[in-house]
């Protein structure tokens, strides 16, 4: 069974409908990639992974259980625009989410239990290239660090999704390809299924594993209300990208990679 299943989705507004009758599947660990032109529906599908919105016909199913009406611990979203909360430090920012969690009335923790959720929020920090940067607040911090630090915040409680809105957009081209980097590696190094909308084809290619194009098939302005986006295109990235896997190098005749391997052809390459 898929990790995520879209059966028979549609999403309307009053009379405008904005998604037309998706159905697809994926797979645990993917990176999939959602691309296509502005209004086309991108964002109200993430919207409605995250459990902001609903649809109107048809279900999202997740591990098997349709989803829940709200956003919970299982998914983890960052925005184009720094979603992170100025009054707090980056290591209160990190600490946030699960002291509420378990703390619900005050929203802090106490002793042994605040010094447990402060140790793995340093570590988080750090892994993310913000360590020596915990006491600064958000105005202290570039746009790329507050990009890492939203990072950092949405994987605190480790979700199983995590669901990026063209979450490197406003960034510079050389703080866009060394976050890029730092994403990937976080994929490679965590067991997340990734879900993504971008505008930058080239950004698709380079991350995902697998990228859907939302497009209309009719896009007339009479037409607009009256039919939604759905799918026109669904990639997958070849060679496949593996979490986690090796790069492909030469096996031995008893690798099962070797094995059935066609005579010419190279062999799987993870990255």
């Amino acid at each position: 069974m898929s990790f995520i299943q879209v059966e028979k989705v549609w999403k309307e507004y009053d009379d405008q409908i904005v998604l037309e009758d998706l159905s697809f599947e994926i797979e645990a660990r993917a990176f999939l990639m959602l691309v296509g032109p502005s209004g086309c529906g991108k964002t109200t599908f993430l919207r409605m992974l995250l459990g902001e919105e609903a649809p109107t016909r048809g279900r999202i199913l997740i591990d098997g259980k349709p989803l829940v009406a709200e956003p919970d611990s299982d998914r983890g979203v960052v925005f184009q625009r720094y979603s992170v909360f100025p009054h707090l430090t980056a290591l209160r920012n990190v600490m946030f989410g699960a002291e509420l969690a378990q703390a619900p009335l005050l929203g802090r923790l106490f002793g042994a239990k605040r010094r447990a959720v402060e140790d793995k929020a340093r570590v988080l920090l750090a892994e993310v290239g913000l360590a020596g940067s915990e006491d600064k607040y958000p105005a202290a911090l570039s746009g790329g660090m507050q990009q890492r630090l939203a990072l950092a915040q949405a994987l605190m409680r480790r979700p199983k999704v995590l669901l990026l809105d063209e979450p490197f957009g406003a960034l510079d081209p050389g703080i866009r390809s060394d976050i890029q980097a730092l994403m990937k590696r976080l994929w490679n190094e965590t067991h997340l299924t990734v879900v993504m909308v971008t505008h930058d084809l080239p950004e698709a290619f380079r991350l995902g594993t697998r990228i859907l194009a939302f497009e209309r098939s009719r896009n007339r302005p009479e037409e607009r209300a009256r039919y939604g986006a759905g799918i026109a295109k669904d990639i997958e990235i070849w060679p496949p990208r593996i979490a986690g896997g090796k790069p492909f190098t030469s096996p031995g005749r008893d690798d099962p990679a070797a094995r059935g391997a066609e005579p010419g052809r190279p062999g799987l390459q993870a990255s």
